[in-house]
């Protein structure tokens, strides 16, 4: 299967402006997303950015990259600029965070399996929830599934609502999962939905893949036992260095 890995990379982030750039242990953040990335069975794997700098900085740790529009709203959009400039067609494309430097191999490539039904339109891991703290931080969206393992609906808040169950308890009386983001497109698919305006339901709870549900697209999920590390602050980058987490 031809699968195009790409990674969506800006260097304006407004909580940690050059974030792509910073160094982990020897390695910037962009450099270690790349190689894990392309220690995955992907076909190729290109660094989709805004900014000359990191433009630059891919091609020389030998990656490959190329420079997109500043205007995106979103990492899918850029997605599908880099797609369209790239010289190969592939049927698949999936959309690897810029800011998850240790991001698993596995985990990719068990995305990628969800293309093996062609009836898949898109894709996304989930993770079950094992705390309340987990399940109640409105900054870990939530996702209900259907017994077909296709997403019904994503929420910061937890969903469904345990009705005479203490909050502290939620997870043992149901399953949760929780969203881990890393999307897969169909092409096809993937050129339709960034043609949408976004939709209410995205607007209220500002997570993108709402637009797609909205609008009558299915999104395949499956589900993954590791954890993502995400860096959106500096603190965040702190942490990582302080436990080690390149280890």
């Amino acid at each position: 299967m031809e699968i195009l890995g790409i990674i969506p990379a800006r260097y304006a982030s407004t909580r940690f402006p050059g974030k792509p750039l910073v160094d982990i242990n020897g390695k910037s953040m962009i450099q270690r997303v790349y190689e894990q990335a392309s220690s995955s069975g992907l076909t190729d794997v290109i660094v989709a950015t805004d900014d000359q700098r990191i433009l630059d900085h891919v091609h020389g740790f030998g990656g490959k990259a190329v420079l997109t529009a500043a205007h995106h709203q979103s990492g899918t959009d850029r997605c599908f600029e880099a797609y369209q400039l790239h010289d190969q067609p592939f049927e698949y494309v999936i959309n690897i965070q810029g800011d998850e430097p240790f991001i698993k191999p596995e985990q990719i490539e068990l995305l990628a399996t969800c293309f093996n039904n062609p009836q898949t339109q898109l894709a996304t891991l989930v993770k079950k929830i094992n705390t309340p703290e987990e399940l109640f931080n409105v900054n870990a969206p939530k996702v209900v599934i259907s017994g077909h393992g296709e997403a019904l609906y994503f929420s910061r808040q937890p969903i469904p609502y345990c009705r005479n169950v203490p909050n502290d308890i939620w997870h043992k009386q149901h399953t949760y999962h929780k969203h881990i983001g890393i999307y897969g497109y169909r092409t096809d698919i993937l050129e339709q939905i960034t043609q949408l305006p976004p939709s209410s339901l995205e607007l209220a709870e500002s997570l993108e893949q709402l637009r797609w549900l909205e609008n009558g697209f299915r999104i395949t999920t499956a589900i993954t036992e590791f954890e993502t590390i995400g860096i959106d602050t500096p603190e965040d980058l702190e942490k990582v260095v302080r436990n080690g987490e390149w280890l």
